[in-house]
């Protein structure tokens, strides 16, 4: 809303930008500043009527000054409000009494006013905030999203260099996508059946699971099935070992320290143990437990501060399903429209079903009343799992579904829960495929990673094709699209990779470029598994050791990914070489950089760089932070040496003495002034010369 009201809150004395700064960037237009400017300007208007603020308005200030819980709340937007306009109306009865006080001779009447007057100015303010909350309501219908607790309303989405942009629009961007949980997180996808040991005795396992299911212990290998007649299934298909959601719970601790979201691969009611073939969406599946079990599931990942995403599967339907069979016996059924149900087009099975497997009958999704139940109506499929606690879904064969269905559900998803996350399974070049959902699941950025590690793709040629994706959708879709380079329909990393120096070489581009990281449970240790059944094995949990090399260098890459915020939401931007993928990920910090040199040759490479970052100042050090090799800036230039099939993540180091004074007057930068303002010192905000 109106920036010069904003500017007015944001513009404060030298002391009070110090006291901004200490609860966030000081950045005129976004929620953080608003919140941390509402303390500062209260308590200078306490200091003016010469009278401690009461206790209640004290503890309030601390909550607003620490406002960590008001920017984790859902709506922080709404958070953010209602503490401004809470703080402005208590500040206000506050100075009515003061000015009551003033009338009986107690303090000046002039001193008592102003804070009244300040007091008022903030109601004013809080009011503006909610009137611009609503248009911002108002222009997301109809649309799939609006990403930003402050939308930058230009025409740059990412495909250029940041530091075109004013200061200001810098920091509003950045922050958007610190406030947008979908954007560069770590991702953690479970196999319930396969990842936590059963809670249950085997005697209670094998009556849920009745024959032809079969039932093993832990330590059983997995195995490649035959087809069973009678069910259509394959047996390995309906294997089960026994995994729940309570077993799940017991190793939550295990899943935080590798991942910020779990994804779950399907858990509603189904006849195999993969759980694609749906039978009752509304349900959980007995062999993973109840709701109870799901809600005590979402309360301890909330807890833990992740967050969590089902596996909707809304293409086809298991044939065990009660709906399905109703639609297939009576022809007069109103759920003979949701499948294709033709005994003389599709002959013996009399239904299509997808990949001509019989056990999956495909949907029809252009029918209005299927639409209805899966996740448009308020108790539709999405909206129930969505309004019980889940934070989003993946949706499994993406691309069969269509964009227009695609766009139509992530609206609607964003409808039932504000913030909520759709992603996709897409196996194509992802441009509009971005555009109708939150994100995809990008097996491409996965393909050109193996294209890059078996140097069937030039590093290069990679990095301009990255380049051309974000030019062509934009920064945000790719961040929140999630890095696939294994999972339970492919090979295991290990499988794909021998070498396991060839295997860390792929698995730290999957960490470094951006997108949401997948980590396929157990890739981490190293588990074995050429492809489906074999990449399901059983997590192997005496794996989970220091002695494990695969373990501890993954753990070494999600602590990186972590703490670079560059890594998480930052900008992706080529550099020019002959043989290496080289990139740069910014934000607006110029402290925060990371240069990011990959040589996929089986030959050591020197090559000397330009790196077009104009406040990057001669004779910057930079260090790898996974070997600790050093290399230092010179005239806009970096040279190193890179062994084969290795990455080089320079990250900037705080230097003290000359090499770090020089950035004094640099807008983001440890021994940045603090008076140095983002506005000009960011971008060409300086003005032209006349």
């Amino acid at each position: 809303f109106g920036s010069s009201r904003l500017a007015e809150i944001c513009s404060c004395s030298a002391q009070q930008r110090v006291a901004l700064r200490r609860v966030g960037t000081m950045a005129p237009m976004t929620m953080r500043c608003l919140v941390a400017a509402a303390p500062v300007l209260l308590s200078v208007s306490g200091a003016a009527i010469d009278a401690p603020p009461p206790a209640g308005l004290a503890k309030l200030d601390a909550a607003l000054s620490s406002d960590d819980e008001c920017l984790k709340a859902e709506n922080a937007e709404a958070c953010a409000s209602n503490a401004l306009q809470m703080r402005g109306m208590a500040v206000k009865e506050h100075a009515d009494e003061r000015f009551a006080e003033a009338a009986a001779g107690q303090a000046t009447s002039k001193s008592a006013a102003r804070a009244k007057a300040e007091a008022e100015r903030l109601r004013s303010i809080s009011a503006d905030w909610q009137n611009h909350m609503a248009e911002v309501a108002a222009q997301r219908r109809g649309t799939p999203a609006a990403y930003s607790s402050r939308p930058y309303t230009g025409q740059w989405h990412g495909g250029g260099m940041i530091d075109s942009l004013g200061g200001e629009d810098q920091i509003a961007i950045m922050h958007a996508r610190d406030m947008d949980w979908r954007i560069g997180p770590l991702v953690y996808q479970v196999f319930v059946d396969r990842f936590a040991p059963p809670t249950k005795s085997m005697e209670e396992l094998k009556k849920l699971h009745k024959p032809p299911q079969t039932v093993h212990a832990w330590d059983e290998p997995v195995f490649s099935g035959t087809q069973n007649v009678e069910t259509k299934y394959y047996t390995n298909e309906i294997a089960y070992w026994g995994g729940d959601l309570r077993g799940l719970m017991s190793k939550l601790d295990y899943v935080k320290s590798m991942g910020d979201v779990l994804y779950l691969q399907p858990i509603f009611e189904a006849y195999s143990s993969h759980k694609y073939d749906t039978s009752n969406y509304h349900k959980i599946d007995p062999a993973y437990g109840t709701f109870e079990d799901f809600d005590a599931l979402v309360k301890a990942v909330h807890e833990n501060g992740m967050h969590l995403v089902l596996d909707g599967v809304f293409n086809h339907m298991g044939i065990r399903s009660e709906l399905f069979k109703d639609a297939m016996k009576d022809p007069e059924s109103p759920y003979r429209h949701w499948y294709f149900i033709d005994p003389a087009k599709y002959g013996k099975l009399g239904y299509k079903a997808w990949q001509g497997g019989g056990t999956l009958a495909e949907l029809r999704l252009e029918d209005p009343a299927l639409q209805e139940y899966l996740w448009v109506n308020d108790t539709s499929v999405i909206a129930d799992w969505l309004k019980r606690g889940a934070d989003g879904f993946r949706l499994d064969v993406g691309t069969e579904i269509g964009r227009e269905f695609l766009w139509d559900l992530t609206k609607n998803a964003h409808g039932h829960k504000p913030g909520s996350l759709v992603v996709g399974e897409v196996s194509a070049y992802p441009r509009w495929w971005t555009e109708a959902m939150d994100g995809i699941l990008s097996f491409w950025m996965g393909w050109v990673i193996s294209g890059v590690v078996n140097e069937k793709m030039g590093g290069v040629f990679a990095g301009m094709q990255i380049q051309q994706l974000i030019q062509e959708s934009s920064m945000e879709q790719v961040l929140r699209s999630w890095i696939v380079v294994s999972n339970h329909d492919l090979p295991r990393l290990s499988a794909k990779y021998p070498d396991i120096h060839q295997r860390k070489f792929a698995l730290t581009l999957q960490f470094v470029l951006p997108g949401a990281v997948c980590i396929y449970y157990g890739e981490e240790l190293g588990m074995p598994g050429a492809g489906d059944p074999f990449n399901r094995e059983p997590m192997k949990w005496d794996w989970v050791n220091e002695t494990n090399d695969m373990y501890t260098y993954t753990r070494m890459l999600v602590n990186m990914r972590r703490y670079h915020r560059a890594l998480r939401i930052g900008d992706f931007h080529t550099l020019n070489s002959f043989s290496l993928l080289a990139f740069l990920r910014r934000t607006e910090r110029i402290d925060e950089i990371v240069i990011v040199l990959a040589n996929p040759t089986a030959k050591h490479i020197r090559e000397q760089l330009v790196v077009p970052v104009e406040d990057i100042l001669e004779y910057t050090l930079f260090r790898d932070v996974l070997t600790g090799a050093e290399a230092r800036i010179h005239g806009g230039t970096i040279e190193t040496e890179i062994p084969p099939k290795t990455t080089r993540i320079f990250a900037m180091v705080d230097e003290s003495g000359p090499n770090g004074d020089q950035y004094k007057r640099i807008y983001g930068h440890w021994h940045s002034f603090q008076d140095v303002d983002a506005v000009f010192a960011l971008g060409n905000g300086v003005g032209d010369l006349v």
